[in-house]
């Protein structure tokens, strides 16, 4: 739309509703209280209309409309490429609109609807979720190849606590498995020397690489690194491993395009997972 054309559109609406929607001032435009109303209102008669869309679709037994999906970081960077080719290959109808954030954000969205469905590394215990357990990948200490860990065939959480260790930004689900596994072997993780809390894991391997310190990372995530030699991995003792989880609200009356979604995520991840388990 041209400006002008903008401009009548506000105008008429400001005459429907009789008051101002817009603020104007000091090179600004901000939204009344109405307009904030206006604006609250239209985005969710916009997101029914693309529910419409679907579930009208689905009685044409062709599934389409726009899917509303939430992911962590590691899932969207290593494992959501190959799914969405997938089922965009199957259902080229469907939009998929991808929202990237830790896993704790995300369960949190999907709870209060404002996503589909969501794809996330920690086992959700959230009553107002349905979570279906899809597959899990393994979690591996990376570090540089001179590093003095490098030599380790396995390593616990002991013969890691004099190094400094590269941790994730609070809210990430490695870090609390992390966490968790140091607090198993009975070190509190304020006891550990932390160098770096980053939410980039491009960044935490890229630290790693220049031998700053080690990094507990996903399988899935390092495969490359360690096959172009930036990094090592060596495998904790115990073995930690991350879940792969599908959650969706709990909903009576669920679109089949939610529905289908979470049952080839569920699959789809499953095949994933044992394919990179077999080339560690």
């Amino acid at each position: 739309m041209t400006q002008p054309a903008v401009t009548f559109q506000i105008k008429q609406l400001e005459e429907h509703f009789n008051t101002r929607l817009l603020e104007r001032g000091h090179g600004k435009v901000t939204l009344t209280p109405a307009g904030e109303i206006v604006l609250a209102y239209a985005e969710r008669i916009l997101d029914m209309s693309d529910e419409l869309e679907s579930r009208v679709s689905e009685l044409t037994d062709e599934l389409a409309g726009v899917l509303s999906i939430g992911t962590s970081t590691t899932i969207a960077a290593y494992w959501l490429p190959r799914l969405l080719e997938g089922f965009k290959r199957r259902f080229p109808r469907v939009i998929p609109r991808v929202v990237v954030g830790n896993s704790e954000l995300t369960e949190g969205r999907v709870a209060a609807r404002d996503l589909d469905l969501g794809l996330i590394e920690i086992v959700s215990e959230d009553p107002a979720i349905e979570r279906r357990c899809a597959a899990r990948d393994e979690l591996l200490v990376i570090c540089k190849p001179d590093h003095p860990l490098s030599s380790h065939s396995v390593l616990t959480a002991h013969d890691l606590l004099p190094h400094p260790f590269i941790t994730r930004d609070s809210g990430n689900a490695i870090r609390d498995l992390a966490e968790q596994f140091f607090v198993a072997a009975g070190i509190a993780p304020e006891n550990l020397t932390i160098c770096a809390e980053l939410g980039s894991l491009a960044t935490v391997k890229h630290l790693a690489a220049e031998g700053l310190g080690f990094a507990i990372a996903s399988n899935a995530a390092i495969k490359r690194d360690v096959r172009e030699g930036r990094v090592v991995a060596i495998p904790l003792e115990p073995r930690l491993h991350t879940p792969l989880e599908v959650i969706i609200p709990k909903d009576k009356f669920r679109s089949r395009l939610i529905t289908t979604f979470a049952d080839f995520a569920s699959d789809e991840l499953q095949q994933m997972a044992a394919e990179f388990s077999q080339a560690v």
